[in-house]
This record gives C-alpha cells, structure tokens and sequence, in this order.
C-alpha cells in the first residue's frame, strides 16, 4: 500500500449529504465503488444502451443496429455489466433460434430520467458550447507558432 493511502473507503461511502454532494466522492482509487459506477454509467456505450431501451425491449441485433460503431463485443460487454449492476434485465426465450430481449429494471428508468435530463442541458446549450469552442480554437491557434 502507498503511503497517503486510506484502506478504508470512508469518505467514499456516501454522496448526497443535506442535497449537497463532495466532490471527493470521485475518488480515482480502483477500491471507490462510486467512481466504479459513475465510469460505468457515464460511458458512451452504456448512456446509448439506456436510452435506448427506455420504455420498450429490444433484441441484441435492434440495439446493434441502433447504435452506431458499437462493436458486437463491446454491446455483449455493456449489456452485461449493465445487467450485473442491475440497470438492465436480460430474458432468454425458450425458442429456436434463442431470442433474448434486454429491458431497463426500475433501478435503469430511475437512471434513464438523469440521462434524459442531461440531453435536455446539452441540446439547449449546443450552442453556447459550439460558441466557446470556436473562441477557444481561435485563441490557440493565434498563440501557436
């Protein structure tokens, strides 16, 4: 163990605190199961996935197709960690071929309202951020040689 560093997670157990949080919860340590949940969430594959399956199941080809440049192998990886952290329910029909559906749990439409209220931000801010991008391209393009 190196030295500064905690065995126990104590500061990195709770988040919201008098609806206030601390940002010392995102903890980069491996051990922080709330940093373990916010890269897992927080992934471009993972956000589409929940969005997606958002009032309706889909089979692992319809989300395949939906989601553009997602690798077979990177869908099969998000869906299961998603199904392990319980966001996502997996239901295997005994039919042949196998169908499998894949479904938001109520834990993943609680998830699915925060996602949805963060596109909401991003596209009435599209703008204001295009905007300061141009101004910041600018001005580093002016300062290089």
């Amino acid at each position: 163990m190196e030295d500064g560093t905690l065995k126990a997670l104590s500061y990195c157990e709770r988040t919201v605190e008098d609806d206030d949080y601390d940002v010392r919860q995102w903890d980069t340590r491996e051990d922080c199961e709330v940093r373990q949940i916010l890269d897992r969430i927080a992934d471009k594959w993972s956000l589409l996935v929940i969005a997606l399956l958002d009032c309706q199941s889909l089979r692992f080809s319809q989300l395949r197709r939906e989601i553009d440049g997602v690798s077979q192998r990177m869908l099969s990886v998000t869906l299961r960690h998603l199904e392990r952290d319980g966001l996502v329910s997996r239901t295997v029909h005994p039919v042949v071929p196998p169908r499998v559906d894949y479904a938001l749990t109520p834990l993943g439409r609680t998830l699915h309202q925060t996602i949805k209220a963060l596109v909401t931000w991003t596209e009435e801010h599209q703008q204001e951020i295009a905007e300061a991008r141009a101004t910041y391209d600018s001005r580093v393009q002016d300062l290089t040689p």
